[in-house]
């Protein structure tokens, strides 16, 4: 199984893939324990019961992901390939489960160029109005305040935004690959970078 990047296309299919198999080798191992001290010992008092109790909770956390991911809506491949058709040279990053305290916002895909954060989420359920504040505070604690937040629950509206955005790279002749290739670790991340460190 060849691995996908967070804010590659496939990344929620290929998490959900992991997690299971995760979630299954961690109980598996956990019940394991607790058996072969059941039958070494014929009694619940021993050392691989506390073992396997410690092993309940990666376990628990896998299965809490699991879950998370399993409900989550990733981007399609009929988005995915009208949303190439115009992305030109944009970056664009797919996929994003970005959470908040009380709800979890889907988002197909993203893009960011010359202060402008540009969202697409096919998600019916979506508060855009909501996802586009969340997404706006969060971009705002790492010093990009002035960015101008929208986000299309319409695949053809975010793909005519797409294409100006193109226009607009093509103008300014902004290179949003060798922006995020040059960023240095341990500075402030990019926006880009920022979008995806709000992301499951």
């Amino acid at each position: 199984m060849k691995r996908v990047y967070k804010g590659e296309f496939g990344y929620i299919k290929y998490g959900r893939k992991v997690a299971i198999i995760r979630t299954v080798v961690c109980l598996a191992v956990t019940v394991g324990i607790f058996l072969t001290g059941l039958l070494i010992n014929h009694s619940q008092k021993s050392v691989f019961s506390i073992i396997a109790a410690l092993g309940c909770l990666p376990t628990g956390w896998s299965a809490v992901n699991m879950i998370m991911l399993l409900k989550a809506k990733e981007c399609c491949e009929s988005d995915h390939s009208k949303i190439l058709e115009h992305a030109g040279g944009l970056l664009i990053h797919y996929d994003h489960i970005i959470t908040s305290y009380d709800k979890n916002f889907y988002v197909n895909a993203s893009t960011v160029l010359d202060k402008n954060i540009c969202c697409y989420s096919a998600d019916n359920n979506l508060d855009v109005l909501d996802c586009e504040k969340h997404i706006k505070k969060m971009v705002a604690q790492s010093g990009y305040s002035s960015y101008s937040i929208k986000v299309f629950d319409d695949i053809d509206k975010f793909c005519d935004r797409l294409d100006q955005l193109e226009q607009l790279r093509a103008n300014k002749e902004i290179d949003p690959f060798k922006i995020e290739d040059e960023w240095v670790p341990g500075t402030v991340q990019t926006p880009a970078a920022v979008l995806l460190s709000i992301s499951l």
